[in-house]
């Protein structure tokens, strides 16, 4: 089989190299390409492809349609919003995502915002550099803070657990669950977890029920002294909604990670002139522990599905 590498997957070659050389061995063949967003670009490095592997680069569903050989989609991230996957459905070709990968990572930048934020690090940075003091720099802890966990699958129970290290009480809904007690997390509506939390962290999937879950009704039940974590999909969020929110007061801060398009940021971004706001480049994922332990996934994806027996499908 032919198998195109369509992007970076954030390893050292040699680290590449180790993982592809006893499928090489075997006869497989591999064409790794630079990340593209055109079209034509792609139907061409995938037109005699067996399998492609690839992030988050798009990969709509007429560029799979323009593939006739394509029989595999390994996807080296967890989300597959940006994949064709109706037309994938329409080939009978399996996806296989590499779920698991960054659960501590992602976990550790959303807490890492919430006391960036909570202890005002951007300005008192600033203060230091500038020759300034904590005058007027306010600050608060963690402890004792109520976080809403939207999307408690496993980001959002490893999100918990050094949450409660913090001594937070952690509350969570999401599909499966929206009362009672599950995995020690007491679920309960969006509604009243907006309410009651004094941070809410998305860690939910992006889908029809998700697309546009925070907005302008939601983002003014929140409490004007809480903050807004974004480290799920952008589309999940409002962005016009947000921003006025922070703009006006609704709510105190946000921290964001994930946006409407993909990094880098065009400068209409509405996020960019607002206040109190921490936004990061699309990086929760992105640690050289993860890059290696998703780079294991996806290969063994691969190894599986060569054998007959494909994993990790969506």
């Amino acid at each position: 089989m032919k198998i195109a590498i369509l992007e970076s997957l954030g390893v050292s070659q040699a680290k590449l190299e180790a993982e592809m050389q006893d499928l090489r061995a075997q006869g497989h063949t591999f064409a790794c390409y630079e990340r593209t967003l055109d079209a034509d670009t792609l139907k061409g490095e995938c037109a005699d492809a067996d399998a492609v592997i690839l992030a988050n680069m798009p990969f709509p569903a007429d560029v799979i349609r323009a593939c006739p050989k394509l029989k595999y989609i390994d996807v080296a991230f967890t989300g597959v919003d940006h994949v064709g996957l109706e037309a994938a459905r329409e080939r009978d070709i399996p996806v296989s995502n590499a779920s698991g990968y960054s659960t501590r990572a992602v976990a550790e930048l959303a807490v890492g915002m919430m006391l960036s934020l909570m202890r005002n690090l951007p300005a008192q940075e600033a203060a230091a550099r500038s020759g300034g003091t904590k005058a007027g720099i306010g600050a608060r802890e963690l402890a004792g803070k109520t976080v809403g966990i939207v999307g408690t699958g496993k980001i959002g129970l490893h999100t918990a657990g050094i949450l409660r290290a913090f001594g937070c009480r952690v509350i969570g809904t999401s599909a499966r669950c929206t009362s009672g007690e599950r995995d020690g997390i007491e679920h309960m509506p969006l509604d009243a977890l907006l309410a009651q939390s004094d941070i809410v962290v998305l860690h939910c999937p992006l889908n029809a029920a998700t697309r546009g879950l925070i907005g302008e009704k939601e983002l003014r039940s929140m409490k004007e002294s809480a903050l807004l974590i974004n480290v799920a999909r952008g589309p999940v969020v409002d962005t016009k909604a947000l921003a006025c929110a922070l703009r006006e007061g609704w709510i105190a801060g946000a921290g964001i990670d994930v946006y409407d398009r993909e990094p880098p940021l065009d400068a209409s971004e509405l996020l960019l002139e607002a206040p109190h706001t921490l936004l990061t480049p699309h990086t929760a994922f992105a640690t050289e522990e993860s890059m290696e332990m998703r780079l294991h996934i996806v290969f063994d994806n691969l190894r599986a599905y060569l054998a007959g027996k494909p994993v990790n499908l969506v």
